[in-house]
Order: C-alpha cells, then structure tokens, then sequence
C-alpha cells in the first residue's frame, strides 16, 4: 500500500485537511461528556435552571461546529480518495500500454481488467476510510482514557485492560482475513474471464447448444465466490459482538465499581455518567476503526494485486535509434530464435533471410507452423530469443519503438474494430489523413462500395468489434486503415481468409498497383494469395524448409508442393493465375 501513496502526491492539502478537520471534531466530542458531568453536578444538583439551559447551548454550538468539521472532512477526504484513484487508473492503464505481448501473455486480459476496476476501487475506499478514521478513532481512544484519568485513576485502569484486549482482537481478526480477501479477489477475476468467454463467444456456444453447460459452470464458480464471501463476512462479522462484549463488560465494571466511588464520596454522579460516556466514545470509535480495518484489509489485498502488475517490467526496453542507415535490405533476420514465456520448445528456430526493399515477400506454412509469431518480431512485438531482426540495416533493439512501429502498417490475422465511425477507424491508422486519402486506402482495400452503401459513409458507425460487419467487410476496412498510414512495409497477416478467391484476387492486383516503392509481407495458407510474390518463405514446424519464387519453390521444395496440390488443380499448379 504505501508503494501506492505516491499517487496522492497531487491531493497532499486534501489529505493533511480532511484527518485535521476529523481531529478537531474529535476534540469536541471528547469535551461533551465533561460537559454532561457539570450539568449533573452543578445544574440539576443544586437545581439551577439558567447553568442547565447555558450547558444545553454550549453542548448544541459543540454539535453545529463537530458537523461542519466532520463534513469539511468528509469532502476533503472523498476529493483526495478520487484523485487517488483517478491518478492510479491513469497510470496503471498507461503502464499495461507499455506491456509488451510477453508480459500480456503472462498476465492475462481478464486480471488486468479485474484490477484495473474492482481492485482500484477498493483501494480508492480504503483510502478515503483511512483519511476520515486513521487519525480521529485512535485520538478518540487515547483522548477518552486521558480525560478518565483526569476523574479516576483507579477506573481508570479497566480501560488500560480493556484496549489491549480489544487491540489484539482486531489485529488477529485482520490477519486471518487478509489473505482470505486474496482468494476472493481471485474467485472474481475467474468469474469475470468467464463472462467475457461467453460474451466474446456467444455465437459458438449458441451453435453448439452449450448454453445450459456453461450456465451451469457459472452457476458453480458463483456459488464458490458467494460460499467464500460469507466465510470472509462471518470471520469479520465477529469484530463487532467481541468488541461490544469487552467494551460493555467495562461499563459494567465501571459502574459496579464506580457505584461504590459515589457512595463513599470519592466520586460525584456526574463523573460517573462521564466515565460510561467515555467508555461508550471508545467503542463506537472502535466500530468505526473495525469498519476501517475491515475495507482496509480489502484495500490491502487489492494493493498487493495492483503492485504486482505494476511491479512488472516489460521485457521490452525503448531504444533511443530514431534514423536508419543506407541499406538495400530492408528486412535482414540473422539465425532468429523464438520461445514463448514458460514454453519448453522454440516456437522459430535458426531462421535467416532477408528482403529487398519494395519486394513483396510471402510467409507460407501450416497451421501453427510459426508465421504470425515471425511477423510480430518485425516490429518488435515480441523480442527473438537468439539472433536478431534488423530493419534498415539496424537492429530492431536500437530503434526507438515508436519510430519503429511508424514504418509498419499491420493488418493482423483478427480483424480488429473499434466503437466509432468508419473515419475514426481510418484515422487510427493516420491521425492527419485527409478524406481524399482516406477513399483512396478504401479504394485499395475493395471497401469503397462498403462505405459508400452506408446512409453517412464516413459517418457511418462501426459497434464494438464490427459486430455490424461481415466478416470480409472487416478484414478490408482493417486493410484500408494500414495502407492510410502510407508504410514503409505492409504486413498482412492471413487478412483475406474471409474474402472470396475473385475479391482476394482484385485486392491483389490493386495493391500492386498501387504500392510503388512498398515492401509488402502476405501471410497466408492460401497459395492463390501469394504466387505472384517475388520470393516465398515457407515455414514448416518453426523452420525454414524453403525459399524461392513459386517455380523455384516447386522444384525443391516437398512442403510447398504439398501445400499446391492440397490447394490448386495441376494446371493451377504449373500455370499463371
């Protein structure tokens, strides 16, 4: 937790204020039942109606001034609380930006939104809790027992017995629950992956008829959340009735004892009333600090879980190289070794080609055969494990990663949308594209006459993942919005899979119309997608089995024939498409 009060550097006079204001209101309430102790000895004694009425005044203006200094704090604290937690989500988003796939992998996206919601929140109340009670609720309990002795010292010690008990109830019920807090927190994170399954996989599981199944998965994880919450809320359900029973217990003894004072003449009536007030003081200020302890922990649980993803450091550091040397290769990958955090085997092994600029290459291979994991080492999604990635004849951990990232334009194998229009979808590619460049890229992209049928065309909104899109009208805006960016280098990762052979292939023949000095990257399991492309690399079981143009691959090349005869009759094989 204190790794995280940082964030309410920003909010430093809110939180000297509001425990301020709380400790001034403490100090009035501690003086009320002095106060009530003079009106019982002095005014009701000798029955002096004007001292009653002029105590009644006093203890009303100790009342109005308590609340305005109780709402001053609670609004100062509540400000400083929210910034504290605005300042952390800020920089717990902007933290996980950084993340490179590695450490996202590692992760995982349910815990990151897990965190990033629930967990803050209940950081953000325990830090308002903690403003208004921290300092006001030990002040109370330690300003009741030195105005006690200020009336008895004798009784004085059933309160010195009766906090440490109450002290080592509370610390022990805290301890017991912290870490059942954790597990609680966890069971929620699981729950939330799976709804967001289901949620993302609706479709499937309505086309296989699992929704009763899945219901049922939910049903239980829920039920293991709710059996765990109420064994975390009966652990913590005990504060109050062991507390109440000790502070009760030593109101008992006080007036017991306390009785015996008054009889002998050692104490008056009034003091009395005091003591059993101040006693009354310390256990409501003990609920209070109960309450406190209770969120605390919670607080305390969720910080944990929030510094551990903070406490994260992207295996991926930020080069300071923003230009490029003088080299015809544009694309040089040196003996590039890849494995997957916590994977046993190499996902790439020993791969070594290089490309020319304004060539267009393709990657080939079977499914999980490696391509996607060799593009994304390109722009540095990923780091090699051995060997190295060299773009412009410089190693891509050179490279500062924005400048690097500004020659790619990615089409990734997922078409990926965002809530908005049409336009703000293109803009994401190029924030400055004007219109006219924004129709040429659809023009590209065979995604014209999908913008133009719409009422608003560029106006046009997209939901949330193009839900409202077909699967073909995805991958061709998704095309457009890298070819708006004008790359260096065009990667298109298995981005025609859901387009028919005749638009795939007018897509084809209107980037290479259009692309000029563009060095392009097809990857695909399509053989159609790539056979006009001046080399071919052809991967088999992360390797490198091949590399050549289609005749050339042809004949020396088992793997690739292969995959021509599975895809393309004979005479497709050895003719021009």
């Amino acid at each position: 937790m204190k790794k995280l009060l940082k964030y309410l550097k920003y909010y430093k006079k809110e939180s000297i204020i509001g425990p301020l204001f709380k400790l001034l209101e403490a100090c009035f309430e501690l003086t009320v039942p002095m106060i009530m102790a003079k009106m019982i000895d002095v005014g009701i004694k000798s029955q002096n109606t004007s001292f009653v009425w002029e105590m009644g005044v006093i203890l009303v203006v100790f009342g109005v001034l308590g609340l305005v200094c109780s709402l001053t704090a609670q609004y100062f604290a509540a400000k400083a609380s929210v910034g504290f937690g605005t300042e952390l989500r800020e920089d717990f988003f902007r933290y996980i930006g950084k993340f490179s796939y590695r450490e996202l992998d590692m992760v995982g996206n349910a815990t990151l939104v897990t965190r990033m919601t629930s967990d803050i929140n209940q950081v953000q109340a325990g830090v308002n809790l903690v403003l208004r009670l921290f300092l006001r609720s030990p002040f109370i309990v330690v300003g009741a027992v030195v105005m006690a002795f200020t009336i008895s010292i004798e009784l004085t010690f059933i309160f010195i017995v009766a906090i440490p008990l109450l002290s080592v109830v509370i610390y022990g019920i805290m301890l017991w629950t912290i870490p059942l807090y954790r597990k609680v927190q966890k069971k929620l994170e699981k729950i939330m992956l799976m709804t967001r399954e289901n949620l993302s996989g609706v479709r499937v599981v309505r086309a296989f008829c699992m929704q009763k199944k899945e219901q049922e998965e939910f049903d239980q994880e829920t039920k293991n959340l709710m059996n765990m919450q109420i064994f975390v809320g009966k652990i913590s359900a005990l504060l109050n009735p062991m507390t109440y029973l000790i502070v009760n217990g030593a109101t008992i003894l006080i007036v017991w004892f306390g009785g015996k004072e008054v009889y002998y003449g050692n104490l008056s009536q009034g003091e009395i009333v005091a003591l059993v007030n101040y006693m009354s003081q310390i256990l409501l200020a003990l609920v209070a600090l109960a309450n406190l302890i209770i969120t605390f922990t919670k607080a305390m649980a969720s910080a944990e879980r929030i510094h551990e993803v903070l406490a994260l450091k992207s295996s991926i550091q930020n080069g300071t190289e923003v230009g490029m040397k003088n080299s015809e290769l544009q694309i040089e990958l040196d003996n590039v070794s890849m494995m997957y955090h916590n994977d046993k085997e190499e996902v790439l092994k020993d791969i070594s080609f290089s490309v020319r600029k304004g060539e267009t290459f393709g990657i080939i291979g079977g499914t999980g055969s490696g391509k996607t994991t060799l593009i994304n080492l390109m722009p540095r999604f990923y780091d090699v494990t051995s060997g190295s990635v060299r773009i412009d004849g410089k190693d891509v951990k050179e490279y500062d990663l924005k400048k690097l990232r500004e020659k790619f334009g990615i089409v990734p194998q997922k078409a990926v949308l965002f809530h908005g229009t049409i336009r703000d979808n293109m803009l994401v590619g190029n924030e400055n594209a004007s219109d006219e460049e924004i129709w040429k890229a659809l023009r590209i992209a065979q995604a014209e006459t999908i913008v133009k049928e719409k009422d608003k065309q560029l106006d046009a909104v997209i939901q949330e993942g193009g839900k409202n899109l077909s699967g073909g009208q995805k991958q061709r805006l998704t095309i457009a919005r890298a070819l708006v960016r004008n790359p260096e280098i065009l990667i298109l990762d298995d981005s025609t899979s859901a387009l028919d052979f005749a638009m795939d292939a007018k897509l084809r023949k209107a980037i290479e119309k259009h692309i000029n000095s563009m060095t392009v990257c097809i990857v695909s399991q399509r053989v159609m997608s790539m056979l006009k492309a001046d080399r071919i690399f052809v991967l088999d079981k992360g390797k490198l089995v091949g590399s050549g143009n289609h005749e050339e691959l042809l004949q020396t090349c088992e793997v690739y024939k292969e995959i021509c005869s599975s895809q393309l009759s004979n005479k497709e094989v050895h003719g021009h498409v």
